[in-house]
């Protein structure tokens, strides 16, 4: 039956405010059910449908009206494309159809299907390319579709067409945007993993902070870091953090190969269980009965060699996802290399004290030792002399003591170079002006100071802790290796410099053998300097003293 102008012109009105409705909606589910609800009233049908095709041509959402939840659930399966539809999908024009079962293409209706009978299809186009179609059965009080009513549909699915090519583009760009957020996520926390690493030359601190970040970003309750033991066949737990730390401490040790961090460290890969209850290679019941269902262990590395494994344990049964794995699998070497890193500074810290206890030694031995025992060995032959010859008994009595009075004079240099000072709060001048004070108390020697004008107010702690090192380690040398009898310490300032000398009349030394002679301390005196812009030079003259002379830069921010 067709429609007067009058209703025609109303239809037409009531598509187009539907239409407007439309293209507002930007979520796609509820878009497809819109325009399927849409085409039912428009054409006056019992039933409507709308399916979707991928990229691939195959029908990805099928959205129908006019049932029940219950009884679509009944229908033995969703349209595969077959039939009607199938006719439909290959079609560039509607397809209307009086009785759907005596059309040739018909292959009649699934088990629990509901009997339809008249059929209208329009597809959904956008330019050439099909994007869905528009199913109607059953034309209320007519026994079927009208031409009007093919014409209504087709100017829907133009409408239908634009709203879903405008919900997939913002779809699109709103998973790009949950994606680069997810990406400035990742970036964030590689980055404060990397601060973190790279701030601290300390195991416990780098430990305590990765973990810390991990936990933090991964929103679990619960973690743990492994350390692999010199025997490179025992992991010890060395960390815990978070809740329920008397059930992960049950265990805490795990020989390689076993249990999750043992497998960890055999394969060098990371292991996921979603499900720990099940799994008997987990090991820790007191874990399961605390409430936890996931565990994710990965591997800490440095290039090939595992230093150990760092386990996050979640109560939440929603699966850690691939991105989750692989970003901390990242962390996981970025981890293994500061943990190698920190472990070879502890180590040159070691052998560095071992070295300077070793030089002591020997110069407490071949010195100071050696100096009272030759006083003891005069003092014996001034035992055999007091009856024979007093005066020689004397005279080696007066021997001893001056060596004695040496010898405490070189134990009180050595004293003066070991004990740590700090430079208070009166600033550089007081500093030096109590080193130089302490000099002359251990040594008897004879110091000169020439002060600068200015009070170098401009000097930032760091430079002026430098400059009372750098003055501190001069003195010490030159009571214990120079012997010097005065010392001159100059203290001057230019336009963007302070500068500082010090010359000893002492014994002097070769500088081609600066590492031999004196060890450690011109090394010291070099980095302190530079590490706040300045430097040092270091002079000598084999019989002719030392000049140690150091700047640092006026007014620059340290």
């Amino acid at each position: 039956m067709l429609l007067t102008r009058e209703q025609l012109q109303d239809r037409l009105f009531a598509l187009h405010r539907a239409s407007l409705e439309l293209v507002k909606d930007v979520s796609l589910e509820t878009l497809l059910e819109r325009i399927a609800l849409t085409a039912c009233r428009q054409a006056e049908a019992r039933y409507a449908a709308l399916g979707v095709l991928d990229e691939k041509g195959k029908i990805s959402k099928f959205i129908a009206v006019g049932m029940s939840q219950s009884a679509i659930k009944r229908i033995a399966h969703p349209p595969v494309g077959r039939g009607l539809i199938g006719e439909l999908m290959d079609a560039k024009s509607p397809l209307r159809v009086p009785v759907i079962l005596e059309h040739p293409k018909s292959v009649g209706f699934p088990d629990h299907h509901p009997k339809m009978t008249s059929f209208l299809g329009v597809p959904i186009r956008s330019g050439e390319r099909q994007l869905g179609q528009i199913y109607l059965t059953d034309k209320a009080d007519a026994g079927e579709f009208s031409s009007d009513d093919e014409m209504i549909i087709q100017m829907l699915a133009t409408y239908a067409a634009t709203a879903i090519v405008n919900a997939r583009l913002i779809e699109n760009m709103m998973e790009r945007d949950t994606a680069l957020t997810r990406q400035n996520t990742d970036m964030t926390l590689l980055n404060d993993i990397a601060s973190a690493l790279t701030s601290s030359l300390e195991l416990d601190e780098i430990l305590n902070k990765a973990l810390g970040h991990v936990m933090e970003y991964m929103k679990v309750e619960a973690g743990e870091i492994f350390l692999l033991e010199e025997d490179d066949a025992t992991l010890r737990m060395t960390l815990h953090r978070g809740q329920a730390a008397e059930a992960f401490w049950t265990k805490n040790t795990f020989k390689v190969g076993e249990g999750y961090p043992g497998a960890v460290a055999q394969s060098c890969r990371p292991l996921l269980s979603i499900n720990v209850a099940s799994d008997d290679n987990f090991m820790r019941q007191a874990v399961v009965k605390a409430g936890f269902h996931q565990v994710l262990s990965i591997p800490l590395v440095s290039g090939e060699r595992v230093m150990g494994v760092m386990s996050i344990a979640s109560r939440d049964k929603v699966p850690f996802e691939e991105r989750n794995v692989q970003l901390l699998t990242a962390v996981g070497a970025w981890a293994g290399l500061a943990i190698e890193n920190a472990r070879l500074h502890a180590n040159a810290r070691r052998l560095a004290v071992l070295e300077e206890r070793n030089r002591i030694g020997m110069d407490l031995h071949d010195g100071i030792i050696q100096s009272i025992y030759g006083i003891g060995l005069g003092l014996e032959g001034a035992k055999h002399l007091i009856n024979e010859d007093s005066d020689a008994a004397r005279a080696k009595i007066d021997s001893a003591m001056e060596g004695l009075n040496q010898a405490i004079r070189d134990l009180r240099a050595y004293i003066l170079d070991l004990r740590p000072r700090q430079l208070d709060t009166d600033g550089l001048m007081s500093g030096i002006k109590r080193l130089i004070a302490e000099y002359r108390a251990n040594t008897f020697s004879e110091v000169l100071f020439s002060p600068p004008d200015s009070e170098m107010k401009e000097l930032t702690q760091a430079q002026a802790l430098a400059l009372f090192h750098i003055c501190q380690e001069a003195l010490a040398n030159a009571a214990k290796h120079a012997k010097a009898k005065n010392v001159q310490i100059s203290l001057w300032t230019t336009e963007d410099r302070v500068l500082m000398e010090i010359h000893d009349d002492g014994h002097g030394f070769n500088t081609d053998k600066i590492s031999t002679s004196i060890g450690h301390g011109l090394a010291n005196m070099q980095t302190r300097a530079r590490s706040t812009g300045g430097d040092v030079d270091i002079t000598s003259v084999l019989n002719g003293g030392t000049t140690v002379f150091a700047w640092v830069p006026r007014g620059i921010k340290q």
